[in-house]
């Protein structure tokens, strides 16, 4: 899977924030973690300069570099990164790197600007390109909550993207007892593939939260031909579910009819795509209604301790979030 394809753990829906910029004069550093993607507003000013919509610091006049510190929505092994440079051509900065750190709790900004902060090197400096998408892959094994972004020497990002696999406070989830989302993006569930999302992308379906509108949700394109849609969710960890959440708000002319859960243990590798998985019957087909929460929990059969989850909707249509309720299997 490419990195691209995973979690992007900084983002500002999951919590992540940039708490502090050594300069942001021309553009605010509180635009590099936006959801958006980036405009342009032709002949937009300010009193300091052009209108830019991500983080732009001031021209340069000395030696050295400006630099951010991000607190991660979700801590977790980063996998990559995509720096945007989208409608920087003139000032944008010649090169990138990033530092990690992992600390505990909340440390204020004083905290982790302190020398005693250990930063580890997870991207060398890297050249990069005006107006483009810059991916650069990462792979760091360990558990990561704040990123030192550092640009040379000076300039403009629109955006930073930190791709990477969710690791929770496993021992913190554990002693709050009962059931657990399984299927909780911060909890490290992820879906994996899915038929379509022409208008929604797979992952909204488990981020945290009800939906904003309906951009918010996974929603296909509309099915002109036979079968249906269906994703593929990882769970966080292998559990026995006992309820689910099928949250079709926002989705009014456009909802499924219907939809089902199947279940799988997996043992290997295996391509969950392939005809051949002996998927199990959790959820038998149940008719969905426009903008609303269903619930479930004695309509779902017994399927032992699952690690995916397929979930198919009949055609077609958008769901905003699904929620799988059940307890972890060591």
């Amino acid at each position: 899977m490419a990195f691209t394809e995973l979690i992007d753990l900084a983002s500002e829906k999951l919590g992540g924030a940039v708490l502090f910029a050594n300069d942001d004069f021309f553009a605010p550093k509180e635009n590099l973690l936006k959801a958006s993607t980036p405009v342009w507003r032709e002949g937009e000013y300010t009193d300091r300069g052009k209108w830019m919509d991500g983080w732009e610091s001031r021209r340069r006049r000395t030696p050295g570099f400006d630099w951010c510190i991000i607190r991660l929505g979700l801590p977790g092994m980063i996998r990559g990164v995509t720096v945007d440079t989208s409608y920087f051509r003139g000032n944008y900065p010649e090169h990138c790197s990033l530092e990690g750190a992992t600390l505990d709790g909340l440390p204020t900004v004083e905290e982790l600007t302190a020398e005693s902060v250990q930063w580890v090197p997870l991207l060398p400096q890297m050249a990069l390109a005006g107006d483009s998408q810059n991916n650069f892959p990462i792979k760091y094994d360990e558990r990561v909550t704040h990123l030192r972004f550092k640009i040379y020497p000076d300039g403009g990002v629109a955006r930073l993207r930190v791709y990477g696999i969710v690791s929770p406070d496993w021992d913190r989830l554990k002693r709050s007892g009962g059931d657990i989302d399984l299927a909780a993006a911060e909890n490290g569930a992820l879906v994996v593939s899915c038929s379509d999302m022409f208008f929604g992308h797979r992952h909204n379906l488990i981020m945290p939260g009800r939906a904003a509108n309906m951009s918010d949700g996974w929603e296909t394109k509309r099915r002109r031909g036979p079968g249906h849609d269906w994703a593929i969710i990882k769970l966080a960890r292998r559990g026995v579910i006992h309820s689910v959440e099928v949250d079709t708000s926002h989705f009014k002319g456009n909802f499924p009819e219907s939809c089902s859960l199947e279940a799988y243990s997996a043992g290997g590798d295996q391509d969950l795509t392939d005809l051949s998985v002996p998927w199990v019957n959790l959820l038998s087909r149940t008719k969905l209604q426009a903008h609303t929460r269903h619930y479930f929990d004695r309509e779902l059969q017994d399927a032992g301790a699952a690690s995916h989850l397929r979930f198919n909707i009949f055609p077609d249509g958008g769901v905003s979030r699904l929620r799988v309720y059940g307890k972890l299997v060591e």
